[in-house]
């Protein structure tokens, strides 16, 4: 696959760049976690379930540590059409191969991927072959966890504040991601070629 896309990339005249995709939805049931307290304090956490939801949809380069997030309504083809539209204008300089797990709105028939993106699939029922479930653990962790909204415009603003975060620092989403058999086998081949 990565061989296949870096010839895509060479004829096109671009860079290639691996990215792992995936999207996560955040909204305003809050997971109650183990927290820090000084001893003798049991700390209270309130419990809140209230079914509204949103999504981040994101993309994450192993490589480089290169993130790029969006903030879309639902987990359709119509979002993951405009995720990736919006992925191919902030790299125009290069073709990306995107590799996502088999999700219904990952389907390429039914989407319309731009002319710098290819797409591949992970297997399917491996999610822990996927960086990205741990760029959404870490947010939910630093971000979400013990939390409560009195809104949804509360959660979007939390999770615009996340999104800022990761994709102004590399070096977490690349220490993150950057597991060792995914860059040793591109390294390998892109330094063959």
């Amino acid at each position: 696959m990565v061989t296949t896309a870096n010839e895509q990339a060479k004829l096109k005249g671009l860079e290639l760049q691996v990215m792992f995709q995936d999207e996560s939805r955040f909204g305003r049931i809050n997971d109650i976690k183990r927290c820090w307290s000084y001893k003798g304090n049991r700390p209270e956490v309130a419990k809140q379930i209230i079914r509204e939801y949103s999504y981040i949809y994101g993309a994450f380069s192993p490589m480089t540590g290169v993130s790029d997030m969006l903030i879309l309504p639902s987990m359709t083809l119509e979002c993951m059409s405009i995720f990736l539209r919006e992925l191919s204008i902030r790299h125009p300089n290069k073709f990306i191969l995107l590799v996502c797990d088999g999700a219904p709105n990952h389907r390429q028939i039914s989407i319309k991927i731009p002319e710098n993106i290819m797409i591949h699939h992970l297997p399917p029922l491996s999610p822990q072959l996927n960086p990205a479930e741990n760029i959404w653990d870490e947010m939910k962790e630093k971000f979400f966890h013990n939390k409560i909204f009195r809104s949804m415009e509360e959660v979007l603003s939390r999770m615009s504040d996340a999104i800022l975060k990761y994709e102004a620092s590399p070096q977490i989403v690349k220490s993150i991601t950057g597991w060792d058999w995914i860059i040793n086998p591109i390294n390998s081949i892109l330094n063959n070629n």
